[in-house]
C-alpha cells in the first residue's frame, strides 16, 4: 500500500520537494544534524517542539504570521527596518531565520549553543533611536520577549490549522519548552502557556500601531519573489494562509479589507489540502535526520 500511495502521489509530490528546495536549499547553513549520535539537542524526541517544528506547511505560514505581527511593534520594527537588507534580501532574511529555527530545533547541544552565541553577539551591535526619539537594542530582553512569542504563536497555530488538532494540555507543554531558546538569547518573563501568551497579547496591544514603517515592510513581504516556479502564486498562498492564523485583532489593525479576508481563507484551505503532500515530499529533512541521530523513527513525531 505504500508502494501504491507513492506512485500515485509522486506527480504531486516531486514538483513540491523541487519547490521547497528551491526556496529554502539544504546545507547552506554548515549545521551538523547527524552527530553526536544520542545527543537530543534542546529538546529531543518526546518533545512537544519535535512535532510542531517537523511540518514545513504550518512553519512557512507561522513564520509569515510572526512576521506580521512583529511589524506592529515599533521598537522591534526598528532594528530590521534600520539595520538589515530586508529591501534587497528578503529570501535571504527569511532563509536566515529558517536556519536559526531549524538548527535552535533539530541539532545537537554544541552546535546550538554555537549559534545561540553567534546571535547573541550580532544582537549587541544592533541598537538605535526610532524617529520618534524611544531608544532601542536587539538585546532588549522585552524586545526579544516579542520575537520569540510572535514566531512560537505563528508556529503552533500553523501547526493546528494545516496540520493536525494540539490539545491544551500539548500547547502549554510546547510553549513551556520552546521558550527556553528565547531565554538563552535573554529573554525574561516569557510566557509559557497559552492562557499566559493571550495574557501577553493583552498588555503588548497598547505598545503596538501600524504605521508607515509598517506598511512598507509589508510591501516588501508582499512583493517578495522566491526562486522557484510560480512565484507569485506561491507567495499569494503562504502569506493569504499566514494572514488567518493571525489574532483577530492584529488582522483589524493591519487593515485587512473583506476582499483580502475572503482570499486569504481561500489559501488556508488550499494549504491545507495540500499538507499530506507536502509531509511525503519531505520525509528527509532535519528532523529525519535528528530523528536519525537519536536512533527513533520519524513517524515518531507524528503521535503525542
Amino acid at each position: 500500500m505504500s508502494s501504491l500511495l507513492h506512485r500515485l502521489t509522486r506527480p504531486a509530490t516531486v514538483p513540491i520537494r523541487r519547490w521547497v528546495m528551491g526556496a529554502f536549499p539544504r546545507g547552506e547553513s554548515g549545521i551538523d544534524y547527524d552527530h553526536p549520535v544520542g545527543d537530543p539537542g534542546w529538546f529531543g524526541p518526546d518533545s512537544a517542539t519535535w512535532r510542531v517544528h517537523a511540518e514545513f506547511p504550518g512553519m512557512l505560514a507561522g513564520g509569515l504570521c510572526a512576521l506580521m505581527l512583529q511589524t506592529l511593534h515599533p521598537l522591534a520594527l526598528a532594528g530590521v527596518y534600520d539595520h538589515s537588507n530586508f529591501r534587497d534580501d528578503l529570501v535571504g532574511r527569511l532563509r536566515r531565520t529558517t536556519a536559526f529555527v531549524a538548527c535552535t530545533s533539530y541539532a545537537a547541544s554544541g552546535e546550538v549553543e554555537a549559534l545561540v552565541a553567534k546571535v547573541k553577539r550580532i544582537h549587541a551591535h544592533v541598537r538605535g533611536q526610532t524617529p520618534d526619539g524611544q531608544v532601542y537594542s536587539a538585546d532588549d530582553p522585552a524586545l526579544l520577549t516579542w520575537v520569540h512569542v510572535t514566531e512560537a504563536y505563528g508556529f503552533l497555530q500553523g501547526y493546528r490549522r494545516y496540520c493536525r488538532e494540539v490539545p491544551e494540555a500539548i500547547a502549554d507543554r510546547y510553549y513551556d519548552e520552546y521558550r527556553r531558546v528565547a531565554e538563552a538569547l535573554g529573554a525574561t518573563e516569557v510566557p509559557a502557556s497559552e492562557a499566559a501568551v493571550e495574557a501577553y497579547f493583552e498588555q503588548q496591544r497598547p505598545l503596538l500601531r501600524f504605521d508607515g514603517r509598517s506598511r512598507e515592510v509589508l510591501a516588501v513581504l508582499s512583493s517578495i519573489r522566491l526562486p522557484v516556479p510560480m512565484a507569485g502564486l506561491s507567495r499569494e498562498l503562504f502569506l493569504g494562509a499566514g494572514t488567518v492564523l493571525l489574532p483577530q485583532w492584529a488582522t483589524a489593525m493591519l487593515e485587512r479589507t473583506p476582499m483580502q479576508r475572503t482570499q486569504a481563507r481561500a489559501s488556508a484551505r488550499v494549504l491545507q489540502g495540500m499538507s499530506p503532500l507536502f509531509r511525503r515530499a519531505l520525509q528527509d529533512g532535519v528532523a529525519a535526520r535528528a530523528c536519525a541521530r537519536m536512533g527513533v523513527p520519524l513517524s515518531t513525531l507524528a503521535h503525542w
